[in-house]
């Protein structure tokens, strides 16, 4: 018999882990409390839904999901001990706490005498295996991800069989709670947005029907939020509800049924949205300290703001920015936000507001249903222009102009900005023009923008030249 100890692999399918021990599977979940201490309501509330599907599948195969809640290093030990299992087995995960949790998992079970084996799966080439000629970490995309696409991909695998799986009656133990928990139950309450489902099946009805039309088009209309053209499966991957390979293998089939060179083209891009994750994750298990620090140094310290006022406004959408505003509403009301429309607020928090991306990284780490360290920390930096190949710190988004070329209509952002619904689209992309009285007239309770993109433009730019020391 052996442990599995399910982390970001929320599924059975395309598991690398789960058959990979010796003897009958006994599939286990932890609540860590330093991972709960880094957990919000959103992430929270699609694991447990994720985690429930997980168990009835278990269980529709005459298996059970043992559920805990504690220290892993003091109760992985434990259970094994309960259940008689010989091996523990988990899927690598590449965060700096990630792996000194599991670090110091390994030093117990070692001195115990129990078997332990960890397992590549949750990206397809491990961290440390794509690097330049002289085996350094890319710190450029480009080059990096022309070797991505070039490596083979392995197949999904298949899940385990019944037999293969502890029968549910023989999985038992003292140290395991009866019941999956509730959010209240692990001190949390429920989020404000609505959350989308978790679980397998959900996962693969997104895939199927993403891969079906909408990837043909991805590459023209990916960043158009009006268009809904995306996936939807960040979060999916984020908690591995599905299986990476397993996405890859469908968009390979999609190429392959592509009538034209566009549609295989518009495949691709999306991707390279898969070649991003795992640059960033590489450059996550390279520098774990880039979730708190810059990547990128600079001669002098980045004078950025503290503005209280300013980041509260950023936060409740209420900017005067009309797009920028959209999407902080969007977050707040899905716990998801385009992409699109994510690096325009990175862009305006950190180059119009001149604040801290850090502060921003903390907003989404609490607000995101799809909260991934690695990604998200990415993004933010290249945004602030702090990060590995990032935006250059003299090229500054002009809110404007991104939603007049990016939702040239406003619908994305009517939908969310409700006080300008039935102001015409040019007067919403001219809203930083007007008058305080022409916005009164077509949209009392929207605010006036906050700051001058303009002369904030051209302080960011004095602001980074002082920092490299221009």
């Amino acid at each position: 018999m052996h442990l599995h100890w399910h982390r970001r692999d929320i599924r059975l399918a395309d598991n690398r882990g789960l058959r990979t021990g010796n003897g009958a599977t006994v599939p286990v979940f932890v609540f860590d409390p330093v991972v709960l201490d880094h957990a919000a309501p959103p992430r929270l509330a699609f694991l447990l839904d994720s985690l429930e599907s997980l168990r009835d599948e278990y269980r529709s195969r005459g298996g059970d999901l043992l559920v805990a809640r504690g220290n892993p290093r003091v109760l992985l030990p434990k259970l094994a001990s309960d259940l008689g299992a010989e091996t523990v087995t988990w899927n690598r995960d590449y965060s700096g706490l990630a792996r000194q949790r599991d670090d110091a998992v390994r030093e117990v079970l070692a001195d115990r005498d129990i078997e332990f084996r960890t397992v590549h799966d949750a990206v397809h080439h491990e961290p440390g295996t794509i690097t330049t000629n002289d085996g350094d970490p890319y710190k450029v995309f480009t080059y990096f991800s022309r070797k991505w696409h070039e490596r083979g991909k392995d197949e999904p695998v298949d899940p385990p069989d019944e037999a293969d799986l502890a029968p549910a009656e023989q999985i038992r133990s003292e140290h395991a709670l009866a019941e999956l928990p509730t959010l209240s139950d692990l001190g949390f309450e429920q989020p404000e947005a609505t959350i989308q489902a978790g679980g397998t099946a959900p996962a693969r009805e997104l895939l199927a029907e993403f891969c079906e039309a909408d990837i043909y088009r991805y590459g023209q209309e990916r960043d158009y939020p009006a268009r809904a053209c995306t996936a939807r499966l960040s979060p999916h991957l984020r908690y591995g509800t599905i299986g990476i390979r397993a996405v890859y293998a469908a968009t390979e089939a999609a190429k392959q049924a592509a009538d034209t060179d566009t549609e295989r083209e518009s495949v691709t891009e999306f991707q390279d949205q898969l070649a991003w994750r795992e640059f960033y994750t590489q450059v996550l298990w390279d520098r774990p300290d880039v979730v708190t620090q810059n990547y990128k140094s600079y001669e002098h310290d980045i004078e950025w703001n503290e503005d209280e006022t300013a980041l509260q406004a950023w936060k409740d959408g209420m900017t005067g920015y009309p797009i920028v505003d959209a999407g902080m509403r969007q977050l707040r009301e899905e716990a998801f936000m385009h992409n699109r429309v994510r690096m325009i607020v990175a862009s305006f928090l950190t180059k119009d507001l001149l604040i801290d991306w850090r502060q921003g990284y903390e907003w989404f780490t609490e607000k995101l249903v799809d909260h991934d360290t690695a990604n998200d920390n990415g993004g933010w930096q290249w945004a602030a222009s702090t990060g590995t190949d990032a935006q250059p710190y003299f090229r500054v988004f002009n809110p404007m102009k991104q939603g007049k070329d990016y939702d040239p209509d406003a619908e994305y952002i009517r939908e969310y900005v409700p006080e300008l619904d039935g102001v015409p689209a040019d007067v919403v992309h001219s809203w930083h023009e007007l008058d305080d009285g022409a916005r009164h007239m077509h949209a009392p309770d929207y605010p006036a923008p906050i700051v001058d993109h303009s002369q904030r433009r051209e302080e960011a730019i004095e602001m980074f030249e002082r920092a490299r020391g221009d």
